[in-house]
């Protein structure tokens, strides 16, 4: 999310054109007695869906009231387009101020060029406030690069209704189950899953859930650190992917759909036109936003585990979201996102359903009967796996996105998944 995750370029408040970061400081006119400076924040994140689009918004406003020297622009953009704008301004040797993060490799690669500023004294006051779970992405070698606005795991919603008329009297608990509930489906004349193919990353999920599950966490973890994914088992997470492909159990035209637009993933979801989606924790409000939303009709069960394999089914795999500051980012930009993850404010954003919790004690402030299900598996899971377009360098996260879009495509093979993604991998030595 992106994911939120997840979460077209509508400004929150200042519509920010890009700028490079490093905020702007001026002289405040007329201003005697030591009044700090003017400064405007380069604020950059991607939730474009309610309730965070407003939620964030009116935390941006209350900060300035506090903050009457600071100004903040704030430049939102879904999550393929935000991917691409953060990764250009990166590569010219620049951040914004604050900037939502994954974590992982790729904030580390942003923390190895010196885009990021080292927040650890500036947070140590409130880092015992979060779950270790949350901050562990945004902390790198011991030191902290942001804090986590949201956290969650990747899943399948569906729709009851769907299932119902197909069926089927209960989710399925293993692989060789969904496919068979796929086949019940597309009898029923329903359409069984909904996948936005033209921003590749929903269809990784697949790929990576099914590499946990056949080949184990450890596995998958070993992978980033040899560079072998043509191994076995990633094969035939591989297989089980062109299994799933072959039965063709996605909607018309998936190939060229988005994820958050009218007629993407989400909307065909929301609007009752599937019966389900693997997404991330924001699913709901993502449904409600392109299309209708199912309400009571919405269920979700956690991936499913596969018959023979090394990973367990209590492993999850997601990510949240997080602020980091950029190594240019005036004070300011530290007290903000500290503003933001403070129990009074984040608490807010979680009621409403828009994120989970980051902070100790928060759970209570979950509402929603589906979100509270997916936090109580995510506090019992055995382990934890980040996106592997994230946990990966970029260049083998979007490599791993690429080939699973082409094998669910029937354009590459399970073994030129593996080959392929090794390829990249070796390169990034």
């Amino acid at each position: 999310m992106k994911r939120s995750l997840v979460l077209i370029a509508t400004a929150v408040l200042v519509t920010g054109c890009g700028g490079g970061g490093g905020g702007t400081a001026t002289s405040s006119p007329g201003q005697g007695g030591g009044a700090p400076a003017k400064v405007t924040l380069e604020w950059w994140h991607l939730s474009t869906s309610e309730p965070l689009k407003s939620l964030w918004a009116q935390r941006a406003k209350e900060f300035m009231a506090k903050n009457p020297n600071v100004t903040i622009k704030a430049t939102v953009l879904e999550n393929d387009a935000y991917k691409a704008k953060l990764t250009t301004i990166t590569q010219s040797g620049k951040a914004p101020d604050l900037f939502a993060t994954w974590g992982g490799g790729v904030l580390k690669q942003q923390v190895d060029a010196g885009l990021v500023k080292d927040i650890s004294d500036d947070v140590a006051d409130v880092l015992p406030t979060f779950t270790p779970a949350a901050l562990s992405a945004y902390q790198i070698d011991g030191k902290t690069y942001g804090l986590p606005t949201d956290i969650g795991m990747v899943g399948f919603w569906y729709n009851k209704k769907l299932f119902e008329k197909a069926g089927i009297t209960q989710p399925p608990a293993t692989w060789s189950a969904l496919l068979e509930d796929v086949k019940k489906l597309k009898a029923a004349g329903v359409t069984p899953i909904a996948l936005a193919g033209k921003e590749k990353w929903p269809g990784h999920y697949y790929w990576a859930y099914l590499a946990m599950r056949i080949a184990g966490l450890d596995a998958l973890k070993q992978a980033a650190v040899d560079k072998d994914f043509t191994k076995p088992d990633f094969i035939a997470a591989g297989q089980q992917v062109k299994a799933l492909a072959d039965l063709q159990p996605f909607q018309k035209g998936y190939l060229g759909a988005g994820y958050g637009t009218p007629d993407g993933q989400a909307a065909t979801m929301g609007n009752g036109k599937a019966a389900m989606e693997l997404m991330g924790q924001w699913a709901p409000v993502v449904q409600a936003d392109a299309g209708k939303g199912l309400g009571d009709d919405l269920g979700f069960f956690p991936f499913p585990a596969v018959e023979g394999g090394k990973g367990s089914a209590t492993d999850a795999f997601g990510g949240g979201g997080g602020l980091a500051v950029g190594a240019d980012a005036p004070k300011e930009a530290v007290e903000f996102v500290k503003f933001m993850t403070e129990m009074g404010n984040h608490s807010k954003a979680v009621e409403s359903g828009g994120v989970l919790p980051v902070l100790k004690g928060e759970e209570s402030a979950v509402k929603d009967a589906n979100l509270k299900q997916v936090a109580t598996m995510l506090a019992s899971a055995g382990g934890y796996q980040l996106y592997l377009d994230q946990a990966y360098p970029p260049a083998v996260g979007q490599q791993v996105n690429d080939s699973v879009a082409e094998l669910i495509g029937g354009t590459k093979t399970p073994d030129e998944v593996g080959k392929d993604i090794t390829e990249v991998a070796k390169t990034e030595e």
